[in-house]
């Protein structure tokens, strides 16, 4: 395994437009510390920014966490898009057909994806439209297809969104989609596991790695690892829990400004906690070997680091 020197989580956004409050960055070292928020721009990230850090100016030895689904369901029906003659043959032809659709879309935006008169038929989205397709072959009525990652993380008490439901507050359909485009865009410059094979480690920004996360998922081995239930279910949104389930994860406080707010907003606490989580769990080999991740699923759906 590689000996990751860093450990940057990411709160990522599907949301219209340029910049956004919702996503927040926060990076832990591997020598210890508390992980410490990366400062935004005054009116908040833009997906560009994201992305531009994330090729140009990692650290050594980064293990990058996202907050987003790496790509959609392919493994119950044998294809992303079942009926469809474009469905792709694997992830990363999925980011590819993803990026040629929505090539003029701004700001890492979706929208002439989930409108395309095909690509519809199978998403969820707001308004009640719903494709004809979003229930393909029996799946299920009311939440739609999952990937085989995503029905481990069921086994493990969860309860994640399809990628093809776009509808909710805890839809990651859109953002998902998004960072597809993004991981499009990076492709050469940062491995996705378990789509890439795992980096050699080296100077020069080498040996850096970007993986699928799931702050539900972190949340909730935070509670198993001894801190309290939150009374917002997953979010921590006081820094007193905050603290509670970073000690959890063995990782100090964060540090407090003179007269700061007791309170936290969501998106930088999932980032925090998140970071921290990365920094305990990425030496655990069972982590890297997912039971029922073939080579297959490895290359079409992807999986979310932390499920087994």
């Amino acid at each position: 395994m590689i000996a990751f020197d860093h450990f940057l989580a990411i709160d990522w956004s599907g949301a219209k437009g340029e910049r956004h409050r919702g996503i927040a960055l926060a990076i832990a070292d591997a020598a210890g510390g508390p992980p410490v928020l990366v400062d935004p721009p005054q009116r908040g990230w833009s997906r560009s920014e994201v992305m531009a850090i994330l090729r140009d100016d990692l650290p050594p030895r980064t293990l990058v966490g996202m907050d987003l689904g790496i790509s959609l369901p392919f493994d119950d029906r044998g294809a992303f898009f079942p009926g469809w003659d474009l469905s792709p043959p694997d992830a990363k032809a999925l980011w590819a057909l993803i990026e040629d659709v929505c090539v003029n879309d701004p700001h890492l935006g979706v929208s002439s994806f989930v409108d395309h008169p095909q690509a519809a038929r199978y998403f969820r989205r707001v308004g009640g439209r719903e494709g004809d397709r979003f229930h393909v072959d029996g799946a299920d009525r009311r939440e739609g297809r999952f990937r085989v990652a995503e029905l481990a993380q069921r086994e493990q008490n969860c309860r994640p969104v399809s990628n093809f439901n776009l509808v909710g507050a805890a839809q990651v359909g859109k953002s998902s989609l998004s960072g597809m485009r993004m991981l499009h865009a990076l492709r050469g410059a940062l491995p996705v596991w378990p789509i890439d094979p795992l980096p050699d480690a080296g100077a020069n920004g080498a040996g850096s790695l970007l993986v699928e996360i799931y702050t539900g998922l972190i949340a909730k081995e935070a509670v198993e690892a001894g801190a309290a239930r939150s009374r917002a279910g997953t979010k921590l949104l006081n820094r007193g829990d905050l603290d509670a389930a970073l000690n959890a994860f063995g990782s100090p406080a964060i540090a407090a400004r003179a007269g700061s707010s007791p309170t936290i907003d969501d998106h930088s606490s999932d980032a925090l906690l998140a970071a921290a989580w990365l920094r305990k769990v990425a030496k655990e080999t069972d982590r890297w070997r997912p039971q029922t991740m073939t080579p297959r699923i490895a290359a079409t759906e992807g999986w979310t680091f932390g499920a087994f």
